[in-house]
């Protein structure tokens, strides 16, 4: 348990069964009436910024998140099965979760991934990947830079030099979608 007074930015919270991270407070004092703690909060759920006001001295559950590292093996249905290394045990991921991460999924690809007990709130990729290139589209003559979009093992489809072929293994920033160097 944590008093209102207490919370600070990055703190997870635990309001009417909704977890929520802190993403600022501020400590307002009314004119007329009792200060209180005005809030943002971010449902780690749906992704939506809220603003909640707290009084001060209000007894509040902070929640603390476990990140555990999982190795991703195969697409199952709708949703992605990984293994947790740390315990071997099998973790199903809903495709919700993963979002525009699965650009870069591979057999074997580790993430970092957060949980609140059983519950998984995110996944996170490596922000560098070493994957090979599949297939290479013709140059766009009519771009000053002479770029190509080359098409990975992994699905995903990102800008490389011109004198990337296929076959080769290319450095990726996951975060950004850039080409980084040949490997």
């Amino acid at each position: 348990m944590v008093v209102s007074n207490n919370i600070s930015p990055g703190m997870v919270l635990s309001v009417n069964n909704n977890l929520y991270r802190v993403e600022s407070v501020l400590k307002v004092k009314a004119p007329k009436g009792l200060p209180f703690m005005r809030t943002k909060l971010m449902n780690l759920v749906s992704n939506d910024l809220e603003e909640k006001n707290f009084k001060v001295d209000q007894t509040l559950k902070d929640v603390v998140l476990v990140e555990r590292k999982l190795e991703f093996l195969y697409l199952e249905g709708k949703d992605y099965l990984f293994i947790d290394t740390g315990n071997l045990e099998q973790v199903l991921v809903p495709a919700s979760v993963v979002g525009n991460q699965v650009n870069y999924l591979k057999e074997g690809v580790d993430v970092k991934a957060v949980f609140y007990g059983d519950i998984i709130f995110s996944v996170e990729l490596p922000q560098f990947l070493e994957l090979m290139v599949e297939k290479v589209e013709a140059e766009d003559s009519r771009r000053a830079n002479s770029v190509r979009i080359a098409i990975l093992e992994s699905g995903a489809r990102i800008e490389v030099p011109p004198f990337i072929e296929v076959g080769d293994i290319i450095k990726v920033d996951t975060r950004t979608d850039e080409y980084i160097q040949r490997v």
